[in-house]
Order: structure tokens, then sequence, then C-alpha cells
């Protein structure tokens, strides 16, 4: 795994200078990672559930990957570190959760702590919860890891093979979410779901505010449509410091004849229209994450990714740190 040390210089992040809403950190490759010394949130992956290769992926977005796996392309994954406390927690349990964990505490001060303190489950779609499979005997066979849930996603795993074997195993120790009630994981950190519409199959679905000492962030991979949900995307970024938001495809042209009203999302363009009229420093605290494989701003050189950030806004990129 890459090791990185970070220098922040109070501007945005991947984009113009004159924006300072967010601050810009300088990934600089090295032997080794410097501890973090403030409570941060830390990007552990951008990627939607299924990957990127996928399965089955015939275009050239995938052919070159499948050869040559690009380490940077982990399913959506945040990772939070309380330096003041050394604990840290993840949120989404991803394929890639291993690899993951092992990126977080690699910022740790005390290189021995033990996997997480807590994860952070948003819905039960397979790139945000199947990676709580190796907390299992046949992986890591981990002791009581506090996992957070919803009512409905905490009924799935407590009742459905093989999840209820990690329950029954005390592998994971399931803490019950309530909407809109704050978890207080620290004296200065508080982490709130929020329910958002998706395609709730077998769970509902949430986002998060994180609130650390200082800053705050609102984390919402998945989501059907911004119209759709009964708050205000708008009025909420106003009340966060930083905003991770779901922008699985481009245009929804990046398909082909697959019919997009069976998978939702708000596209990046129908995003950047609705939030153009945002002054600067309100753009400038958007990340957009979560890319489908076919996305084309995963490619640092097409138009569509330049044209991102020439609006104002910023694509996540992994291993970025955000101090809270």
């Amino acid at each position: 795994m890459n090791k990185y040390i970070y220098f922040f210089f109070g501007i945005l992040i991947f984009a113009c200078t004159e924006n300072k809403a967010v601050e810009k950190v300088i990934l600089e490759k090295t032997q080794t990672t410097a501890p973090l010394k403030n409570t941060s949130l830390i990007i552990l992956g951008t990627i939607q559930d299924a990957g990127s290769p996928q399965i089955n992926c015939k275009k050239s977005c995938c052919k070159d990957l499948f050869k040559n796996p690009d380490a940077s392309r982990m399913v959506i994954s945040l990772g939070l570190l309380d330096s003041q406390n050394n604990k840290s927690y993840l949120f989404e349990a991803t394929p890639d959760m291993g690899a993951q964990i092992e990126m977080l505490n690699s910022y740790q001060t005390n290189s021995d702590t033990p996997l997480v303190n807590g994860i952070f489950l948003s819905h039960a779609h397979i790139g945000h919860y199947t990676g709580l499979i190796f907390l299992g005997k046949e992986a890591m066979n981990a002791k009581n890891i506090p996992v957070y849930a919803m009512p409905k996603m905490k009924d799935f795993l407590s009742t459905n093979g093989p999840w209820d074997q990690l329950v029954a195993n005390k592998n994971m120790q399931l803490n019950d979410l309530e909407n809109e009630i704050s978890v207080q994981l620290s004296e200065s950190i508080t982490v709130t779901p929020i329910l958002v519409p998706h395609r709730d199959e077998y769970s509902e679905t949430v986002g998060y505010r994180i609130k650390g000492p200082n800053k705050s962030a609102l984390f919402i991979p998945d989501i059907d449509k911004w119209e759709k949900w009964d708050k205000d995307i708008i009025e909420e970024i106003k009340q966060v410091d930083y905003a991770f938001l779901d922008a699985t495809f481009y245009s929804g042209t990046e398909l082909g004849n697959r019919d997009m009203s069976t998978i939702p999302h708000p596209f990046i363009m129908e995003s950047l229209e609705k939030f153009k009229m945002l002054p600067k420093e309100e753009k400038s605290k958007i990340i957009f994450i979560h890319f489908n494989h076919s996305n084309p701003v995963l490619n640092l050189n097409s138009k569509e990714h330049q044209f991102v950030i020439e609006q104002g806004f910023n694509i996540g990129k992994i291993e970025t740190i955000f101090e809270l």
C-alpha cells in the first residue's frame, strides 16, 4: 500500500486556488505515513459497489485494468480518525475493507491499534456491507466489533446468513441507529444518520452528518435523486464544511441502452445544474464520490473531469485527508 504524508495549505482540493472553503491536501509519496495529529476524515475509496474494473465489462475502461489493476480504485468508504483518543471508525464495510482498514490505521499514532472501533453502515447494497464477512472465523475472527445499523439493516443482518453467524459468534456487536439521533463517539465527535430515498429492498438507506471538534461533513454515497429527498440538499451543504455526494454516473449515457430508471442516482450533470448558482465557497465544499466504473471523471485527463473541476467542484481521490 502506498504511504503518504500530507500538508495543508488552506486552499481548495484539486481545483482553483481562489476557492478557500475546503483545504487543499498535497499528497507526497514516501516510505512511511505520518500519524495524523488532528481528528480527520480520510477517503478510503471512491468507486461504486461493483468495483473498477467491473465483472464482465468488455469496455476499454475495464480492459486494461483487468491486466493492470489500479490500487486506488477501491469501493466507496470514509475513515474517521479520532487522534485525541487514538481511535478509528469506518463508514461502510466494502469488499475492500481489509486494505481500507490497513490504510486508515497507518495514520494512527499507535501502530498496534486493533482493527477499528466501529463501523457505520448506510444500507444493504453489496458495496456497503459485504465486507463484514471478513470479521468472521474464516478470516480474522474479530471480537465484538461495534457495527452501527438502522432498524431494518440490523434486522437483515440478524436474521439472514451468513451475517447472523457473525452476530451469534460475537464477531460483531450490532448497535442501534435512529434517524436524526446522534451517536456520541467522544466529547467532540458525533455521527448522525439521515434517511435518504434509495432502492430499499432489504434495508433503509442513510447518509451521515459527521461533526468533529472544529468542522463537519455530510456523507451521502447513495440517493435516488435530490428532488426525491424531503430535505433541501443546498441547505444541507450550507450547514457543513465538506459534502461527499453521490456521483455514480456522469450523464446516464455511459451504460448504453440500460434503463436508468431502475438504477436512479443524481447524474453529475444534474448536480452541476442544481448547484450552479451556489457561491464559490459553497461549491468548493462538494466532493463527488461513488463513481461507476464507466464514469468518465475517473479519467483525470478526460474533458468531463476537467469540466467538473473548472466549475469549482471537487472529485474525490483516495487517501485525501480532511481535518475535522
